[in-house]
């Protein structure tokens, strides 16, 4: 451990030991599920090849938040994955270059699904303040890798690739036309968040099915695909809006920000006049009403997703998917009614993000997280935001889809495995009665079929059992009683007699 480190979590324990205790059993409990460089590994990680090491290192560079869960996917979709978020990234990388003309960018974009896997192709031309220049100044190594590949991944990679391609020109020659970039209606911001992040989920999904790892028809689930990547897109919308805002690129729709809804709140006829006005002094009390739209937008993703997770099998491939997932819902409870992210990026604590990577392990604790977020939320809205009414109802049916499906008077036990319920619940009187009824239509049933075998067996029919008053079974738990009974009588009139000849025998 570092000493900067090591003086961090020092400070961190004097000033939040609760938040201290979560890292230390982070630390010394999660550990990594794989090593990728392990030789055991070599096979599927492609460690032993200095190409996909290269490639490996990249994604470390590219994406620290990412990285570890990608690394920790079972067998070879690791390294499938990894490569389809270089490729996306080198992608992202052109398109978000403002030193690269369009009429040269535009030709690079949409034939990049071509030049990804060409030999020999490097791009050298990105400005030198962008950061993940160099992974294209060496994408050689990248399209080796991709060639490596199975045919049915790489055919996934480049076609996903081809769909973004497309749609990330088409903003970036609108960006420069205009020298900003403005998205006009709340369609127009679903269908560029399909094309930068919905799509990636569709990537993600084929890959499941098409390894075998995941059921077949879950390539087919696009739309809760979609959905998945939406909730993450623009959640980091949300978040990143000053960053964004003073390189000039607005990805809220104007439709939210600039609508008659907040133009009430605001004083003017079409709401803010300009998206900057958001982070000017004065308006503070307004531009949470549209960060609030914004927020109820995300929510609305909530359910889909869920229902996504719950179709998910692997726990490897579970987690991947879910950790990013209740992330975006801290992130979202962070930002909303916190007027700190349109002055400066924020994000959620190093605790906090280590307890949702510890507890994000299956369907039910992650809808609980949901659930817990949602709640969240709700508690700090206003009645006299324009979107409180629908705020409650995209909390509601989170909450809604979590009793549906995990109801919350029925606890799990730990130890036993077994489940109990609250007795506080009224619920649970139900749920115990509907028990009751079940095992008594099942003992009787086990009694109807004791008695056609006993019947069988001595040659009575069905009808003629069913007349009889007693079934063998109790007439022999009777007999086996009177045998008892008269077993511990002759017991105790035995051990009496033999008192009474000891006493006599010795004291006369």
């Amino acid at each position: 451990m570092s000493r900067n480190t090591a003086s961090s979590m020092l400070a961190l324990l004097l000033t939040h030991p609760f938040e201290f205790r979560v890292l230390l059993q982070y630390k010394l409990w999660h550990e990594p599920k794989r090593d990728i460089s392990q030789p055991s590994e070599h096979a599927t990680s492609g460690w032993d090849r200095p190409t996909m090491r290269r490639c490996w290192h990249f994604l470390d560079l590219t994406s620290r938040s990412f990285s570890g869960v990608i690394k920790e996917v079972e067998g070879d979709l690791a390294r499938v994955i990894c490569l389809f978020y270089l490729v996306l990234r080198g992608l992202d990388t052109i398109e978000d270059d403002m030193t690269i003309p369009d009429e040269k960018k535009q030709p690079l974009l949409r034939q990049f699904h071509k030049l990804a896997v060409k030999p020999d192709w490097t791009f050298d031309q990105c400005g030198p303040n962008e950061k993940d220049r160099q992974l294209l100044v060496e994408w050689t190594v990248v399209s080796e890798e991709l060639n490596r590949l199975d045919p049915r991944y790489r055919e996934i990679i480049l076609d996903v690739t081809e769909k973004m391609q497309y749609g990330m020109a088409d903003y970036a020659h609108k960006a420069a036309a205009t020298d900003e970039l403005y998205i006009e209606t709340v369609d127009e911001y679903n269908l560029y968040c399909h094309y930068v992040a919905g799509l990636v989920g569709e990537g993600l999904t084929r890959f499941w099915a098409a390894s075998g790892k995941e059921a077949a028809w879950l390539g087919d689930q696009l739309e809760l695909t979609n959905a998945m990547g939406l909730l993450l897109q623009k959640t980091n919308i949300i978040r990143d809006f000053r960053e964004d805002a003073e390189e000039r690129r607005f990805f809220w729709p104007r439709e939210v920000w600039g609508a008659a809804l907040y133009g009430k709140a605001v004083g003017r006829a079409g709401g803010f006049a300009d998206i900057t006005e958001l982070y000017a002094p004065g308006n503070e009390k307004q531009a949470l009403w549209v960060l609030s739209g914004m927020v109820v937008d995300v929510l609305g993703h909530a359910t889909d997703a869920l229902d996504y997770l719950r179709l998910l099998t692997k726990q490897s491939i579970f987690c991947f998917c879910a950790i990013p997932q209740t992330m975006a819902m801290a992130t979202l409870s962070l930002c909303f009614m916190n007027y700190d992210m349109f002055q400066r990026h924020i994000k959620i604590r190093k605790a906090e993000a280590a307890s949702l990577i510890m507890k994000s392990t299956n369907p039910r604790d992650v809808a609980y997280i949901f659930r817990d977020y949602a709640r969240r939320i709700h508690a700090r809205a206003l009645p006299d935001d324009p979107s409180f009414l629908r705020l409650s109802v995209a909390c509601g049916r989170i909450e809604q889809w979590c009793e549906r499906h995990y109801p919350s008077f029925v606890r799990l036990q730990q130890v036993s495995g077994g489940v109990q319920y609250d007795p506080r619940d009224v619920r649970t009187r139900v749920v115990q009665a509907a028990e009751a009824r079940d095992q008594a239509l099942a003992k009787e049933k086990r009694m109807l079929e004791y008695r056609e075998r006993a019947a069988a067996a001595n040659g009575k029919g069905a009808n003629g059992l069913l007349e009889d008053r007693k079934p063998a079974q109790e007439e022999l738990s009777t007999v086996a009683l009177l045998l008892y009974v008269a077993g511990g009588f002759l017991v105790v009139l035995a051990i009496t007699l033999g008192f009474a000849w000891v006493l006599l025998t010795y004291f006369q």
